[in-house]
């Protein structure tokens, strides 16, 4: 599975690099079948402290799951698309 990163207007730091390394390739004992996941980093212009949105697109024969969340941090922004993701993909493997 191939995995890309886009970060609008920032520069993501080594640490955030390996965590979202880590969580997003666990997708892959979900589903076997995901060709590549495209993960969209951008801190939104707003004066709310939950500004920091993760947007990740799972790409699997067939079908995309998008899934878009934002909160406090990047990294609970990308806990939370990936866990989102895990459930739709294994209910995605039950339909099929």
């Amino acid at each position: 599975m191939k995995i890309q990163v886009q970060a609008i207007g920032m520069t993501p730091h080594a640490p955030l690099e390996e965590h979202l390394e880590k969580k997003i390739s666990k997708l892959d004992t979900f589903y076997d079948k995901i060709l590549e996941c495209h993960l969209t980093l951008k801190v939104e212009n707003s004066s709310d402290k939950e500004n920091k949105t993760a947007e990740l697109r799972v790409v699997i024969p067939g079908d995309d799951i998008l899934v878009k969340k934002t909160t406090a941090s990047f990294e609970e922004s990308i806990d939370a698309c990936v866990d989102i993701s895990k459930k739709l993909l294994i209910k995605h493997k039950e339909t099929r």
